[in-house]
């Protein structure tokens, strides 16, 4: 069962930073789970939301900084805001990454970046997943490269995603936990898909995750998987 850390080991370190990372791979996390948004001079930068007002000293929505503005906020009072470039190498193939699209026009930025470190840094496919709330991103994915693994994320309904995930020939489908029972993950191992659940914390979740046979789990604590 894959041990998935949700932007980073974030039940340690502040979320989607280098060294809630760092800690997921010292935690030996099979992957990694992240967000990312364009900044106004188009880079890849790894946040959540569509504002660094939560988790920096900044106010303002991400792609209207530059990387160099974005850089100068702190996240705590002291780390910065990665790009995903820096993430790439941080992981550096150790473990395994799922990007979360939800900045519009990352898709094909991302895909580009992850063709570049297979073709010149010798990764491959296996050690990404792209995954999306909107489903159109995950789309235009699949058309730009068919080779990059997708897992269809879902708060809602089980069924549509299945369809979706189908459509598309995703690799997983990526529900809230609460949707699963052992019967409907079985239903969409049976298809062919990889499930791995969000954001399943508690003791109690996990196992009743496990008891369901899922094939992985999202978690802020992954050491507790």
């Amino acid at each position: 069962m894959l041990k998935i850390a949700h932007r980073g080991a974030k039940a340690y370190e502040p979320e989607n930073t280098l060294q809630a990372f760092q800690k997921a791979l010292d935690l030996n996390s099979d992957g990694i789970e992240l967000d990312v948004h364009l900044s106004a001079d188009g880079y890849i930068i790894v946040i959540h939301d569509e504002t660094i007002d939560r988790t920096t000293n900044g106010k303002g929505e991400v792609n209207t900084f530059t990387l160099a503005e974005l850089k100068s906020f702190l996240i705590d009072g002291k780390y910065q805001i990665p790009t995903l470039i820096e993430v790439f190498d941080l992981v550096d193939k150790k473990c395994m990454i799922n990007i979360e699209l939800k900045g519009l026009g990352t898709a094909p930025k991302v895909v580009n970046l992850i063709e570049e470190y297979i073709s010149k840094k010798d990764w491959n496919y296996n050690q990404f997943i792209i995954s999306s709330f909107d489903w159109n991103m995950l789309e235009e994915t699949s058309n730009l490269n068919p080779n990059i693994p997708i897992g269809v994320l879902t708060e809602e309904n089980l069924d549509t995603a299945l369809a979706f995930a189908e459509k598309i020939k995703a690799k997983a489908i990526n529900p809230d936990f609460n949707l699963l029972n052992a019967e409907n993950v079985q239903k969409m191992q049976q298809k062919g898909f990889l499930v791995l659940p969000w954001t399943v914390n508690t003791k109690e979740d996990i196992q009743k995750a496990k008891s369901y046979n899922v094939n992985g789990i999202i978690s802020d604590n992954p050491d507790k998987i």
